[in-house]
């Protein structure tokens, strides 16, 4: 029966780190969003290399 309990007590400790690092990889998401959204107001910012917006001549 105790080494139940301690089962039971480890899986709950368990079950309250895993939603601590999910609340803090959120919150740092969030954080890398607003200040993505403020610094780059009216930016268009993609890694692919700039494409013409027309095809060339022939």
């Amino acid at each position: 029966m105790f080494e139940y309990e301690l089962h039971q007590i480890r899986s709950a400790e368990l079950i309250r780190a895993a939603e601590h690092h999910r609340q803090v990889r959120e919150a740092q998401r969030a954080a890398a969003h607003d200040s993505e959204e403020n610094e780059a107001e009216g930016q268009v910012d993609s890694h692919r290399p700039r494409r013409f917006r027309f095809a060339r001549a022939a």
